[in-house]
Order: structure tokens, then C-alpha cells, then sequence
């Protein structure tokens, strides 16, 4: 007994794209972090400036009052005895009457480790009253200089300084106390930068707002441009995004359109080439379906006649595949092989291919001498269809000419023109705009002689060398057709 194994189906289940920040609100944050780092390099610049400005003038104000108490100790006389101080003690009392304390400074005479003099009572800082900085005087008073320094207490902190005053005549020794609050100073310094800081927080808030409705107007094509893409289907590319503004997102839009306008003409134009196809396929499969249908077995003679029916309309449609793949090639980079050419060798070697078309009076008519960059193989069908052309709308024996030369118009462009002309049967009027178009034909043409893209293949090798075709013709009289190639700068005339 086989057991037929049934084959595995993999099924790939697509997830949804993550939610991730968008553009607004990564511009937005990066902005706010960039703003915000620059305030904050700024405000603790200043504050670091602001703080060694506050130490430098406590020190510098310190540093003065040390040297007015040492001009009075070296020059200064007792006002009682008109005489040098003798005693520490007066030398302080005096000292200390001449120095007028600032708003957040305190003072003070250690004689011994006794606190003699104090400030004035309206003197808000009492250094008195702190039992640490107290200590602290006292420790560093019976050094022999002067010692500047911060202290920290329970109470606050301190930039104080201590001089030692010691006379000659006089056993006991003493000390002047001079000390900022230097806390108390801070505080300015401190609300200054809180002031910065709610200034610079609510300059945030107003550029983070600024910057979310600027960024907003900014990505408002990007956002039209999602919403159009969302309404575009497979049968309705007819949406366009409004342009607005000039800059680089107004050129976007534009790009955007253009594309739009290629991506529906690519569909028309691919609509039009299913129904064309469709139509001209439909009328040889019918045909032959027609005499399979009708074939009689047992009569040799129509067995024949239906054979060569269907192998005329297989060719038929073999050779409309062909010239399809040609025109689907066409747009591809790949289509054209441009290399340097020799014009006028290239168009005796058309001619030399074009005679075995018909018989018919070949001719060249002009030949020019150049080296042109264009596809030869390219160039050689084209030509060679606008040759088969005019045999098939010409008499037998009638002149066909070739040719090519090198034109130049008024504003400086050079072209390289190609042209087949015959004394044929000619174009209608109306026909001449038609007969270009894809399984266009004139009212001349015979449905079974081509398949109706000849003129439309020569079309398309002319523009992908960034040319034209074009046609000069009167009924009845012959035509000429003209392929215009733009020469580019690199091209040599001889």
C-alpha cells in the first residue's frame, strides 16, 4: 500500500510595521534636547561666573579690611592717650567702630579666647551667636597670620577672615573677626539662575510650540503625499497632490505628480496595448478556429486550403508577438547599445539590406561623413521598417532614396536627420497622425500585411535616442519618412 504524501504549505505571516515616533515628533525632540543642552552649558556658565565673581569681591572686601586694620595698628594713634596703642584691647574697640558692616556682614573682638566687642545691634549677622564659627576663631586666632577661609555650620556658611593682633607692650593677645553670610550672598546669585532657568523653560515651551506647528506645515506635502498614495488603486491614478510654497517639498510634490502623469499614461498606455492585442489576436484565432470547424477530414483539398490558412495566420500572430516584445523592450535601459558610428558607412550598409526588400530604383540620396554616438543595430531596423514601408506602398520598379545629414537650426542645436523617401501611393491627411499610433493604419493599408506596430517600433527606437519620427506626404504622390536623432557633444562631423 503507497501513501502519497501531501506537500507542506508554508504560510508567511507578514506583521505590521512597529509604531515608531514620527517625523514631527523626532525633529520636535531633537530640537528640545539640542535647545535644552545649550541652555544648559549656558546657565551653568554663568552660574560658575556668577559664583567666582560673588568669592572675588567677598575676598576683595575682606582683603581691604585686613589692610585698613593694618595701617591702623602700624599708624594709628589711641584717642585717649594721643599716643601708639598699647593694649590690644583699644586697638580692636577702635577697629572695630571705624569698619561699618554690610547688609550681610558681622564682626567681632576675641581678646583671649573672650569675645570683647560685637557689632552694632543693627547689624543682622551675629556671629556671637554661633557656637561653631566661635570655635573656629578661637582655634585659628593664636596663629601668628592671617587666615581667610570658609567655614560651614549648622547655622550657614561663612567666608570669614581672622587677624591676630598682638602688641608689644601688651601680654594679652586678640583677634579681629570679620565674616560674610556668605549663604545669605548666595542667595541672589541662586535666584538669578532660578530666574534663568524659568525663562529658559518657558522659551522652550514656546519654541517647542513654534517648531511643532512650523515642522507641522513643513511635513504637510509629506502628509498629502501618504493620502494621495492611499487613494491611488490599480484603476484610479488620476489623484494629484496640490503644490504649495517654492522650496524643496514644493519640488517634491512636483517630482511626485510627474510621476504620477507617467504612472498613469503607463496604464492607459498598457489598458490600450491589452485591448489592441486582444482585438487584433481575437480575428486569427476566430479564422481559425473557423475553418478547424468547418474542415472536412476526407477532402484532401480543403485539409490543404484550412492548413495554409492557419499557418498564414500564425505567422501573422507570431510576428505581432515579436514586434510587442520589441516595443516591451523598448523601455528598458538596456534597449539601446549607443556606440560611436560612422553615419555614412552605416547607411550604405542599410541600403545594401533594404534591396532585397523589392525590387525597386535604391538610391541614396545624401550622405553625410560623421561619427555619431547611437545604437547601429537599432537605427538599421528602423530604417529598414520605413524601407519595408515603402516597398509595400509602391510600384514595382518605382524609386525609393535613402539618406542622412547633419542639420542645424537657429538656436544652436544639431541634429542627425534620417529619411526614406518613395513615389508611392502617399497618405491621407487624416491618416498622417494616426498611422504612428499603435496598430494605427492609414486607409491605404491592408490588415494582413503587417501587424500594425512598424511605424509605432520605429517611434520608439527615435525617442529613446531622445529623437522624433516624423512624416512629409501627399496623397498620391509619395512620402518621406524622417527620423530626427539630437546629436550629442561628443559627436565628430567628418
Amino acid at each position: 500500500m503507497t501513501t502519497t504524501k501531501k506537500p507542506t504549505t508554508t504560510v508567511t505571516m507578514t506583521r505590521p510595521p512597529e509604531r515608531r515616533w514620527s517625523i514631527r515628533a523626532r525633529v520636535l525632540t531633537g530640537m528640545m534636547l539640542l535647545v535644552g543642552l545649550a541652555l544648559l552649558v549656558a546657565g551653568t556658565a554663568s552660574f560658575a561666573v556668577q559664583r567666582h565673581e560673588l568669592n572675588q569681591r567677598l575676598d576683595e572686601s575682606l582683603t581691604r579690611t585686613v589692610k585698613e586694620f593694618k595701617v591702623l595698628t602700624e599708624t594709628g594713634v589711641d584717642p585717649r592717650t594721643m599716643e601708639r596703642f598699647k593694649h590690644a584691647e583699644d586697638l580692636l574697640y577702635i577697629a572695630m567702630q571705624r569698619t561699618l558692616p554690610s547688609p550681610k556682614q558681622g564682626m567681632l573682638a576675641l581678646v583671649g579666647n573672650e569675645v570683647r566687642w560685637t557689632a552694632p545691634d543693627i547689624v543682622n549677622t551675629r556671629l556671637e551667636d554661633d557656637p561653631e564659627f566661635l570655635e573656629w576663631a578661637r582655634t585659628v586666632q593664636d596663629a601668628n597670620h592671617i587666615r581667610l577661609g570658609t567655614v560651614d555650620t549648622d547655622i550657614t556658611t561663612y567666608r570669614a577672615v581672622v587677624v591676630p593682633v598682638s602688641l608689644p607692650a601688651d601680654h594679652e593677645h586678640g583677634a579681629f573677626v570679620l565674616a560674610y553670610d556668605y549663604s545669605a550672598e548666595a542667595i541672589a546669585n541662586d535666584r538669578n539662575l532660578m530666574i534663568y532657568a524659568a525663562v529658559g523653560g518657558s522659551v522652550m515651551l514656546v519654541a517647542a510650540l513654534a517648531a511643532w506647528l512650523v515642522v507641522g506645515r513643513m511635513l504637510d506635502p509629506i502628509r498629502r503625499l501618504q493620502t494621495t498614495a492611499q487613494q491611488i488603486s490599480e484603476t484610479d491614478v488620476s489623484q494629484r497632490i496640490e503644490v504649495s510654497g517654492n522650496d524643496e517639498f514644493a519640488e517634491l510634490t512636483v517630482t511626485v505628480n510627474e510621476m504620477l502623469d507617467r504612472l498613469e499614461g503607463a496604464m492607459s498606455s498598457q489598458r490600450q496595448l491589452l485591448d489592441d492585442v486582444g482585438h487584433e489576436l481575437r480575428t486569427p484565432v476566430t479564422i481559425i478556429n473557423g475553418h478547424l470547424e468547418l474542415l472536412d477530414p476526407s477532402d484532401p483539398e480543403d485539409v490543404a486550403q484550412s492548413r495554409d490558412i492557419a499557418i498564414d495566420e500564425l505567422g501573422r500572430m507570431s510576428l505581432l508577438i515579436n514586434d510587442l516584445v520589441t516595443l516591451a523592450k523598448s523601455n528598458r535601459m538596456d534597449f539601446l547599445q549607443v556606440e560611436p558610428t560612422e553615419v555614412g558607412k552605416l547607411l550604405d550598409d542599410i541600403l545594401d539590406k533594404a534591396r532585397g526588400l523589392g525590387p525597386r530604383q535604391w538610391r541614396v540620396d545624401y550622405r553625410t561623413e560623421a561619427t555619431v554616438s547611437l545604437d547601429p543595430v537599432r537605427t538599421t531596423q528602423a530604417m529598414l521598417q520605413l524601407c519595408a514601408n515603402a516597398v509595400k506602398f509602391s510600384a514595382e520598379g518605382s524609386r525609393i532614396g535613402l539618406g542622412n545629414e547633419i542639420v542645424r537650426d537657429g538656436q544652436g542645436n544639431t541634429t542627425l536627420r534620417w529619411w526614406v523617401s518613395d513615389a508611392g501611393v502617399g497618405i491621407q491627411a487624416e491618416d498622417l497622425e494616426r498611422i504612428f499610433e499603435r496598430f494605427g493604419r492609414g486607409q491605404n493599408s491592408v490588415r494582413s500585411s503587417g501587424s500594425g506596430l512598424g511605424l509605432n517600433i520605429v517611434q520608439a527606437i527615435a525617442e529613446t535616442h531622445g529623437g522624433r519620427v516624423w512624416v512629409n506626404s501627399e496623397h498620391g504622390k509619395g512620402s518621406t519618412f524622417y527620423i530626427d536623432m539630437p546629436l550629442s557633444t561628443g559627436s565628430k562631423e567628418a
